[in-house]
């Protein structure tokens, strides 16, 4: 991680001399809605978003050539992936599952355990540096990729948005970061409900689910609160940092609050006992596409989780890791057991799914500028047909 640090340093140091433009892109929210932080050194253009679009997709930006971020971040997924842990360009595993990037623009800190990371320009630097396990393997061959940026495809799209075609790794980092941040979704069923108006928008099973979770009973809302459903709010005042940070009682395989040694959480950067299996409380947009759930992936369905959190934490039984997460020292104080029928958890299931953003997942400003789709004359659509030129490698 020092390593990434310093790398991260270097990068964004490289580029605090350019003059920056004037913003020009439009933020799509509803009203009262605030926009995301911008920082100063890289504002909003929708140059500058296109191009970060493009560096998205494009498996040009890994060493081997195999990866792309959005192969580890898939748009009609909430731009995250269907697999327990993710797997680097060289076929390594991580260790954690891949954060779902909806709304990402409007979090405090980055990354599941991290909370000194706060800005997305930092936080793209790890998958493209990070050599233990290797992700896009970036390190390096740094000027080797960077030339695979130089040309006619790519160098208008860097003279749009830094004024000339010069390929850095501080402008990639910061088109990406701004395509990141440009990811916003506001439009579930919830929102029509409770912003537009539309009191048809959730059934009677939806609106007990949202009653629970809002309720001091079962405490949904305390750690999963706000606009965007988690407390890894970027506000103005200076609030606790550690605040989005929970141990929700998955372990305690010593009966002292330990969390396995390959994953410890927000303990690993600060080594404060309380911090031990600490994780950032992730937004619930769009939860119902982005499983698995958890640091780890370890839970399957929503149904599962809800079951989790019904217990209070969990216990296992046998094997390396047993112990009883609902009796974790460092716990907190929101998980606890609740007494839930079973029509109560399928009403929190059915409030969860309806947090879903048809339209986020679908809108062709996010997704692969590599592939574009033809529609014939009779108006049926045909499979997307990828541009040759484009995609090449």
């Amino acid at each position: 991680m020092r390593k990434i640090f310093l790398t991260a340093v270097a990068v964004l140091v490289a580029g605090c001399g350019e003059k920056q433009p004037k913003s020009d892109f439009v933020w799509d929210l509803p009203k009262g809605y605030p926009a995301p932080t911008v920082p100063h050194d890289n504002p909003m253009t929708n140059a500058r978003v296109e191009l970060g679009r493009y560096l998205f997709y494009d498996v040009k930006l890994s060493a081997n050539q195999t990866q792309s971020c959005a192969s580890c971040h898939i748009q009609a997924l909430a731009f995250a992936e269907p697999v327990s842990v993710s797997i680097g360009s060289t076929g390594h595993s991580l260790r954690r599952n891949a954060s779902s990037l909806v709304n990402v623009g409007y979090n405090r800190s980055l990354t599941w355990a991290h909370p000194y990371i706060r800005s997305i320009e930092r936080q793209v630097l790890i998958p493209m540096f990070n050599e233990d396990p290797e992700e896009l393997g970036i390190t390096g061959r740094e000027q080797e990729i960077m030339q695979r940026f130089n040309s006619e495809l790519y160098n208008p799209l860097f003279t749009d948005a830094f004024g000339d075609s010069e390929v850095t790794m501080d402008r990639i980092a910061k088109s990406l970061s701004a395509f990141v941040r440009s990811l916003v979704s506001f439009n579930s069923r919830f929102d029509r409900y409770t912003n537009a108006g539309d009191d048809s928008a959730l059934n009677e099973s939806e609106i007990r689910g949202m009653d629970l979770f809002f309720s001091e009973e079962v405490d949904c809302h305390h750690c999963h609160g706000g606009f965007n459903f988690t407390q890894s709010i970027n506000e103005d005042e200076e609030i606790d940092e550690h605040l989005p940070f929970h141990n929700i009682g998955m372990f305690n395989i010593d009966g002292k609050g330990g969390y396995p040694e390959e994953d410890m959480g927000v303990y690993e950067i600060t080594r404060k006992k309380q911090d031990m299996g600490a994780f950032r409380a992730p937004t619930l947009r769009n939860v119902a596409v982005s499983a698995p759930y958890m640091h780890d992936g370890s839970m399957k369905t929503l149904e599962e989780v809800v079951d989790f959190y019904a217990e209070g934490g969990r216990d296992i039984k046998e094997g390396p890791h047993k112990g009883d997460g609902r009796e974790n020292p460092f716990k907190s104080q929101f998980v606890k057991q609740v007494e839930l029928s079973e029509q109560d958890r399928k009403d929190l299931v059915a409030f969860l799914k309806a947090l879903t953003d048809e339209e986020f997942l679908t809108n062709p400003k996010f997704g692969n500028p590599f592939f574009q789709q033809k529609v014939p004359e009779n108006g049926d659509a045909l499979e997307p047909e990828e541009i040759t030129e484009s995609a090449e490698q």
